[in-house]
């Protein structure tokens, strides 16, 4: 059965505007009234020029305030009606009207140095959440590795041909590992596109700790099968695993006021939404066609590759026509999120620098005004830390100013005389609009899960609710000035041509104290130089600023003591700060804590590269999945015989990873090295091959309890040719011959 795109009557270019409108007449109202209010209290400031300075940059940070709120309120009211009109999951068809076909759809999963156990645990959960749909099919996985760490190279290879024996999926899913990573995640996603992209109608862009259930992708297809004229249409993914205090903070807050917020987001994007990097769906004919991303002029950070590339590439399908949507709706759909703040900032560093780079692309010609909205938000994102900084430093220094003249603050008649109102009120005013707008939004996001039936208990009950809230309000009291000094510090550091190393995100640990302290003790000493400060100068201001102060302050027990899992654990047990996916999960959720948990109960494992010389399945795999160099400079095959003689007689710790990884990516040194360490005399070898030996020592049997060998699809990567298959067949030892001949000989 065929379907219409999706044209609801409900979608017109009028209705579009009427919401657009109303959401700008909202923050516009909003921030002239505080501005016209900040302004009469500083008309008679005695140091005119900086005091109209200081009156700008409150103008435009309240702006932002009153964006955020303008989410929450539209939010609201757009929930009111359960799902809202202008959603785009409306265009599903009733069920009695037959459901939507599918088209094939690639779920490409990039990683760079990630945990084994993590990433296909949530591959496993998702694949089997598919096969319950029934139409599993339609989906085929693509694990693109960027990896440069030997050990997580090989363990991604054994990982990915666990599961293609176990779940029979030679068929359906695939691994690839990158030589080299230019451009970073963004390449990588390219290269795919470049290689296998058009045989699929869709790819669903996953990241390394992403989940999605069977029925949401499913879901997701149908939409795009539904609405021909979308190019992508995003998920708002909820939080979750998170076990430290602070991330099980940010966690419950994401789950609260999230719904909320989202709902807001989508009440003026609409079709003009923006990308998020992953949790997508994306129609890849247009993608390939339209989203290569421009390199940008000059040198890193500001020029050379584009970091954050999601941006961007909304921008630019909505430049060729394409509709990008977000579905604040649309559950079963996860991520996770840093365990510690330490975490937190380096994430954001570069975050702050991929997005400080769209500077350039706002003045793209051809780009829609929506776009360059989303562009600027991004910017500002960041840069807004430095002007908060900047007015509070300013605030001080006008603050110690009159207190050392002893100028009186309002000299000349305001306008708050005509009514009466003394500048103590309207400091009380100011100051209660501006903790309205700010707090206001969480009291509408409890008010709308205690108008939605159930809300309150998924929560754990009104107690449990509020006692959550209460701690979400004083730590992220505690954050903020912190996160505004690290951002700050990121824009700075840009704006002076700092560029940033673009690591692997750290999923589990906690801060140790003298980590805290090496990182925060500057925050520590700006604050107490602060205080110190106004305590002498103008001690009126120390109650308005105590809440920076006191975030700065205690910037080193605050972000140790909020990394720890005890605490965090501890608050689980009695049922505050969790959230309805951790009260009750989904089964995808379920399957994935057992199969974490049983891979945390397995013995602990040898390194990755150990094991690629030392089990003959596992050196197996790992050669008949590289390609093999058919002509070699006499040099290189020099220094690969002594990287080889160096590891087998020092032991594998002697290698670098630059070293490991070039022995690993040749299948002829690797083949060498495993029959070397097989045959040679114990006393010839380091002591960690003898014990690693000793721990693989085949069973009388014969057989090997190693991770399995499964054929290698051809689609998938190139694998090595007959040469690497005789040197198999050709070595002495008769503990791997068996092996070799299950390798399949693909060229």
């Amino acid at each position: 059965m065929t379907h219409p795109p999706f044209q609801p009557a409900l979608i017109t270019p009028a209705r579009i505007t009427r919401r657009r409108m109303a959401v700008l007449t909202f923050v516009v109202f909003m921030t002239g009234l505080a501005s016209l209010l900040m302004a009469d209290l500083l008309w008679g400031s005695p140091v005119k020029g900086w005091a109209w300075f200081a009156w700008g940059l409150f103008t435009v940070l309240f702006l932002l305030v009153a964006f955020g709120a303008a989410h929450a309120v539209f939010g609201f009211m757009a929930r009111r009606g359960g799902v809202d009109g202008c959603s785009i999951l409306q265009s599903l068809p009733d069920p009695a009207e037959g459901e939507v076909p599918l088209a094939p759809t690639a779920i490409v999963l990039p990683v760079h140095n990630e945990p084994a156990d993590r990433i296909f645990a949530g591959i496993e959960s998702i694949l089997r959440s598919l096969a319950r749909t029934g139409q599993p099919e339609h989906f085929h996985f693509f694990i693109l590795s960027d990896s440069t760490d030997p050990d997580a190279w090989v363990e991604e290879e054994l990982g990915w041909a666990r599961l293609v024996v176990e779940l029979g999926l030679a068929d359906r899913l695939f691994y690839r590992r990158r030589r080299a990573n230019p451009n970073k995640k963004a390449g990588n996603i390219a290269d795919f596109c470049r290689r296998w992209g058009r045989r699929y109608r869709y790819m669903v862009v996953l990241d390394a700790d992403s989940i999605m259930s069977g029925a949401t992708l499913v879901q997701l297809v149908r939409l795009m099968e539904r609405n021909p004229a979308v190019g992508l249409i995003q998920t708002a993914p909820s939080l979750i695993r998170a076990e430290s205090y602070l991330a099980r903070t940010l966690q419950f807050a994401a789950s609260l006021y999230g719904p909320v917020f989202q709902a807001g987001l989508n009440y003026w994007q609409l079709g003009e939404g923006n990308y998020w990097g992953h949790n997508a769906i994306i129609r890849v004919g247009p993608f390939i066609k339209h989203c290569a991303l421009p390199g940008l002029p000059g040198r890193e950070p500001f020029g050379g590759h584009i970091l954050s590339h999601d941006f961007v590439e909304a921008a630019l399908l909505r430049r060729a026509g394409w509709g990008v949507w977000l579905a604040p709706e649309l559950g079963g759909t996860h991520e996770e999120l840093p365990p510690t703040l330490i975490d937190l900032a380096r994430r954001d560093r570069r975050w702050s620098q991929g997005n400080l780079q769209h500077i350039w692309i706002l003045f793209a010609r051809g780009l829609h005004g929506i776009s360059r909205v989303h562009l600027f938000l991004g910017v500002f994102s960041y840069s807004s830390s430095l002007l908060w900084l900047t007015s509070l430093v300013l605030g001080t220094l006008l603050a110690i100013g009159f207190a050392r003249t002893g100028l009186t603050f309002l000299p000349q008649p305001a306008l708050a005389d005509a009514v009466g109102a003394s500048a103590t009120l309207q400091y009380a005013c100011l100051t209660a609009f501006t903790f309205a707008l700010l707090f206001g939004p969480k009291f509408l996001a409890v008010l709308d899960l205690r108008l939605r039936a159930g809300g309150l208990a998924s929560f754990g009950g009104p107690a449990r609710l509020w006692t959550g809230v209460l701690l979400e309000v004083l730590t992220s009291a505690l954050l903020a000035p912190v996160l505004m000094l690290f951002h700050a510090k990121f824009v700075l550091a840009t704006l002076f041509g700092r560029g940033v190393r673009w690591g692997t995100q750290r999923r589990a640990g906690c801060t140790t104290w003298a980590e805290a302290f090496s990182v925060h003790w500057g925050h520590t000493a700006v604050g107490l130089a602060w205080t110190a400060l106004l305590a002498a100068f103008a001690p009126g201001l120390l109650p308005w600023m105590s809440p920076v102060l006191l975030g700065l302050v205690l910037s080193i027990p605050f972000s140790q003591l909020t990394s720890r899992t005890s605490l965090g654990q501890a608050l689980a047990r009695q049922g505050i700060l969790s959230t309805p996916e951790e009260l009750t999960p989904s089964r995808e959720l379920r399957e994935l804590a057992a199969l974490l948990a049983a891979a945390e109960a397995a013995p602990a494992r040898r390194p990755g590269f150990v094991r690629a010389v030392v089990e003959p399945r596992a050196n197996a795999l790992h050669c008949a999945l590289q390609r093999e160099r058919r002509r070699q400079p006499a040099a290189t095959r020099a220094r690969l015989a002594e990287l080889a003689e160096k590891a087998l007689r020092d032991g594998p710790a002697a290698l670098g990873a630059a070293e490991r990884n070039f022995l690993l990516s040749d299948p002829v040194a690797m083949v060498r090295l495993h029959r070397d360490v097989w045959t040679r005399p114990p006393g010839a070898l380091a002591g960690a091959w003898r014990e690693a030996l000793a721990a693989h020592a085949p069973p009388p049997s014969g057989g090997h309890a190693a991770d399995p060998v499964p054929t290698v699809p051809a689609s998938a990567a190139p694998v090595a040719g007959a040469a690497v298959q005789a040197a198999f067949r050709a070595s002495p030892h008769p503990a791997y011959l068996t092996v070799a001949a299950d390798v399949p000989a693909q060229s």
